[in-house]
């Protein structure tokens, strides 16, 4: 029978049992996901690293100029199944406007990566849209269109100058369920202005900007959730009337018992009733660029390391620090909200949570103790909440020590 949602009438159009599944490593496979992404680590381990193997994103020499003092670097990434829920969002609530998330999500995953190789301006963006005609029209494309144009203006006037040449967009209904936003970024830039990770060292401290809150150049609260992990967040906190309105929306060949296995709906209210839960998990990603280019242009030797603790959440370091060194976060950011929400309704433990989501802070500053405070201060010039979450000690092996502040001990 049809069904009425938030004014709009529904036909329901699969049925599919409500079973619920606890959180395992096994349901990240069995949802096509991996936390790691091993088998994309297993493809390219015998590609060439570039210049400098420990820097977030691969850099090579200066193809473009031919000068010896500079590199280039391209990077591509993207909103990845965040697409989805603003995909159920929009259908459900009508409000087009969600669709300008989806285009930060996918600049900023692109941009703040770049920000951890020092590069912060005169980027050069191109976007790649992938949507299924028959449910995403013209109206949505504009949307992520000038979702991309708003934020490149806003991060014009803070000092952070990106170009945007276009790019693609293809109608691949065959492909696409419904829509993948995504881009590429590059930049041409001096290699004396690089953070390559290779000057972290033992004795090092780690500052964490929080990913939560509202920064002075956002327009709303952000959850903190970023672009990770929205497979597993989607399917475990939504609840099975997605699965059966929307059957569009996820892969018609998973079990039904990892699919949308949760008890919420986009409309409900939390956190004092004051957010939604489809505000929470659309809230688009945070870029840390303004008091990075600040950090970047005025403090760049007292910068050791950064890390964007992207896909891998709180174990991407691992990847990006030199052997020989042993992690240890022991003062993180209390979980937001979001987070706590996600915990509960996947039955997760915390290794998984910390392994695979950010858990309130997405960017890494390693450098020396005594040039922490210049750090975190220029974070809350920013409205930016930011502490030392750890530090770097020596080790025969390469290690990460996480205590969380609910007083769980985990070593990866």
């Amino acid at each position: 029978m049809d069904k009425q949602v938030n004014g709009l009438t529904f036909a329901r159009r699969v049925k599919i049992p409500l079973i619920f599944f606890t959180m395992s490593q096994s349901l990240y496979a069995e949802r096509g996901v991996s936390a790691q992404k091993e088998e994309v680590h297993a493809a390219t381990k015998h590609l060439d690293q570039g210049l400098f193997p420990l820097a977030f994103c691969k850099i090579y020499p200066d193809l473009l100029g031919g000068d010896d003092e500079w590199v280039n670097v391209m990077h591509a990434d993207g909103a990845g199944t965040k697409s989805v829920l603003a995909y159920l969002y929009w259908k459900e609530t009508g409000d087009i406007s969600v669709w300008r998330g989806i285009a930060q999500d996918a600049i900023v995953m692109n941009l703040d990566d770049l920000l951890c190789v020092g590069i912060c301006d005169n980027i050069v963006f191109n976007s790649t849209i992938d949507r299924n005609k028959k449910l995403i029209p013209g109206e949505v494309i504009a949307e992520v269109i000038e979702g991309s144009r708003m934020l490149f203006e806003t991060l014009s006037q803070m000092g952070v100058n990106i170009n945007y040449l276009g790019g693609e967009t293809a109608d691949v209904g065959d492909v696409v369920r419904t829509i993948a936003v995504n881009g590429t970024m590059t930049a041409r830039w001096p290699k004396s202005k690089l953070i390559t990770n290779e000057k972290i060292q033992p004795g090092d401290v780690i500052v964490g900007f929080a990913s939560y809150g509202q920064a002075v150049y956002e327009s709303a609260f952000n959850s903190g959730i970023g672009s990770n992990g929205l497979t597993s967040a989607r399917h475990d906190v939504l609840s099975k009337h997605y699965a059966g309105f929307f059957p569009e929306s996820f892969e018609p060949s998973l079990d039904p018992k990892v699919v949308y296995i949760g008890k919420h709906l986009l409309s409900d209210l939390v956190m004092d009733e004051a957010h939604s839960i489809g505000q929470l998990l659309l809230s688009p990603t945070r870029t840390f660029a303004p008091p990075m280019k600040q950090l970047l242009t005025h403090h760049f030797d007292k910068i050791h390391g950064l890390v964007h603790c992207s896909g891998g959440g709180q174990t991407k370091c691992l990847k990006y620090v030199p052997e020989g060194v042993k992690i240890v976060k022991d003062n993180l950011f209390e979980p937001p909200y979001i987070f706590e929400l996600i915990q509960q309704s996947s039955g997760a433990d915390a290794r998984e949570m910390y392994q695979v989501f950010n858990m309130g802070c997405r960017l890494e500053i390693y450098c020396k103790a005594e040039d922490a405070d210049i750090m975190i201060e220029t974070a809350k010039e920013y409205h930016i909440d930011a502490k030392v979450i750890g530090r770097v000690e020596a080790s025969d092996k390469k290690s990460l020590l996480i205590h969380s502040p609910s007083g769980e001990i985990i070593e990866y």
